[in-house]
């Protein structure tokens, strides 16, 4: 309790000691629960009167609305309309077009920001969520886009967990009488001269929704002008001379420099190195052949340090300005499948100095596409199969709830433990009830073991539930699909006259362009490479190439790309070494 009286003054401080002390009481009972989300995600509860206060995901902690209602200016609070907030509990984020811009402007928040959102005329928070952009970015995108990441909302699963109350009714705070007396004047003025002011009205209550979104258009425009000029000034200056511009440079925040940098190197990749027929292209492969090869020397892309945070996101963007366009060929692997050479952005786009026009045309070197292979990170999960409910609904599971092994273990763990399964004489033995019966036996069995190994009840245990893997791609947010991911496959065949040919299938669910490996391996052997259809698998194309190229394949996977053996089948068919004919 102590801890948790720290981490939640550490979390929130503008609560006072006896605030603190009033949320976390030294002798009142307060219990713990943990939840799962529907994602899976655990959340640990911190419930007092039979209220939820606090909730903890991911080792942050978060005020529930219970609590808001006590200590309604405990975060920044912004403002919708009453018919959003079915929506935000329905699971929606809390769009910018939807959030009411206040005449004393919006509150001063950064990205990451933990916020509440209040219903308009009333000062109680309905909401908690994390603003997914500054208040600056706000104004300055017009007030459209997602404003906050909603976490948990009045009438929610969470809410209901207590009391099941209502908002108190809590008036706006007052601001400067002066000013809300030339508020009048100002509606009278606006009345007369439409569009002369930018500044809605809350306090109003006269057609208050139409006006305030009207009104908060016009700032937006407004806003959008004047940074429009002092960008175009900004532009301006900078070509006036080269000190300026590095001056410019050197002003910029780091994540503006990366931005920058990203644009750079994508307006560049597919002017100088990108060719039609290269489509359609991985975009791992487009990121780690083609743009890494463009980066000015002494620099490094890192997409972590950039605004989009991941490559696909950055993607997504571009792809809304109809530069490109990406689809999902294979599931989880993107892959881009057109460009608009005569974008304007591209045709504009002029190459850097320290870049020559001729090796600008190349393609990237095989050697520097291994350079910059990033390995997917592959977990192997498990979901709950329907056998396998009875066993794991006890902590809180359903069927196709997604687990780790871990997960797995600890939860048989504490099922036997709970269930005071271990058997008394010998502790490595667990007796199996009737759950344990029906979940991990066979029929044949049933009549015939009575007690498990340890080992052996994890075992079956994983064996019977559905296998799943987790993929991460380098820049790429996970991917969660069906079954056990199949090996890089490589296999000898026998052609006519007596020759061999290697074959090498399923390189696309590591993020591997096969025209890249082919080529590679092409220049490496110096043997004809080609790039077939692969029998029997939609969407998929194997490589093939002359004779038994096994070693030149381990080396270059192994050790190049840094993948795992246990994902490569057929390494065992290399010929064997010093046994010349």
């Amino acid at each position: 309790r102590r801890k948790l009286r720290s981490d939640v003054a550490a979390a929130f401080p503008t609560l006072s000691t006896e605030q603190l002390a009033e949320l976390i009481p030294n002798k009142e009972e307060l219990n713990v629960i943990k939840i799962y989300s529907h994602k899976g995600e655990a959340v640990t509860v911190y419930v007092n009167h039979r209220n939820p206060i606090l909730f903890e995901a991911e080792k942050v902690l978060y005020p529930t609305v219970y609590t808001l209602w006590v200590y309604p200016d405990l975060l920044p609070a912004f403002a919708t309309w009453p018919p959003v907030l079915q929506k935000l509990a329905g699971g929606a984020d809390l769009m910018l077009p939807g959030v009411v811009v206040p005449s004393s402007g919006l509150p001063q928040v950064q990205r990451g920001t933990l916020c509440a959102v209040t219903l308009l005329g009333n000062r109680a928070p309905v909401a908690v969520g994390v603003a997914t952009m500054s208040t600056e970015e706000m104004l300055a995108a017009g007030m459209k886009g997602k404003g906050f990441a909603v976490l948990h909302t009045h009438l929610d699963h969470l809410w209901e967990y207590g009391d099941k109350s209502s908002p108190p009714t809590l008036a706006p705070l007052v601001t400067d009488p002066a000013a809300k007396e030339s508020a009048g004047d100002e509606e009278e003025q606006r009345g007369k001269e439409p569009g002369s002011s930018c500044s809605p009205e809350p306090e109003q209550h006269v057609d208050i929704r139409g006006l305030s979104l009207r009104d908060r258009d016009t700032c937006a425009e407004l806003l959008g002008q004047e940074e429009l000029r002092e960008n175009r000034a900004a532009e301006a200056a900078e070509d006036a001379s080269t000190e300026d511009q590095q001056e410019a440079e050197d002003s910029r925040t780091p994540q503006e420099q990366m931005d920058a940098l990203f644009n750079q190197c994508f307006f560049h990749a597919l002017k100088c190195k990108v060719k039609k027929s290269d489509l359609p292209l991985l975009t791992s492969t487009f990121l780690g052949s083609y743009m890494f090869s463009c980066c000015p020397a002494g620099k490094q892309l890192d997409i972590k340090k950039s605004s989009y945070k991941k490559f696909s996101k950055f993607l997504q963007c571009m792809q809304h300005q109809k530069i490109l366009q990406v689809k999902e060929l294979n599931k989880g692997v993107e892959s881009i499948v057109e460009v608009d050479w005569k974008h304007p952005d591209i045709k504009a786009f002029s190459v850097p100095e320290g870049f020559s026009s001729a090796s600008a045309a190349q393609d990237t070197k095989s050697e520097d596409r291994e350079e910059v292979y990033h390995a997917p990170e592959i977990i192997p999960l498990y979901g709950v199969s329907t056998k396998m409910i009875p066993l794991f609904q006890e902590s809180g599971h359903r069927k196709g709830s997604v687990l780790s092994s871990s997960e797995v273990r600890n939860i048989v763990i504490n099922y036997v433990k709970n269930n005071e399964l271990v058997d008394e004489t010998n502790k490595n033995f667990v007796k199996v009830n009737a759950i344990l019966c029906d979940c991990l036996l066979d029929k044949s069995e049933q009549d015939e073991i009575s007690h498990l190994k340890w080992d052996e009840l994890l075992s079956r245990c994983l064996e019977r539930l559905q296998p799943l893997h987790q993929v991460t791609f380098f820049g790429q947010e996970p991917v969660v699909r069906k079954g056990n991911i199949e090996p890089i496959d490589i296999s000898i065949a026998q052609r006519s006259s007596n020759k061999k040919v290697t074959i090498i299938k399923n390189l696309e669910l590591y993020g591997l362009d096969p025209q890249c490996v082919a080529n590679t391996l092409q220049q490496k052997v110096q043997a004809s490479a080609t790039i077939t259809p692969a029998p029997g698998a939609k969407d998929r194309v194997q490589v093939q190439i002359q004779g038994n190229q096994i070693h030149h394949l381990a080396k270059m996977l192994l050790e190049e790309y840094q993948l795992p053996r246990k994902y490569i089948q057929g390494l065992e068919k290399a010929p064997k070494l010093g046994r010349k004919k």
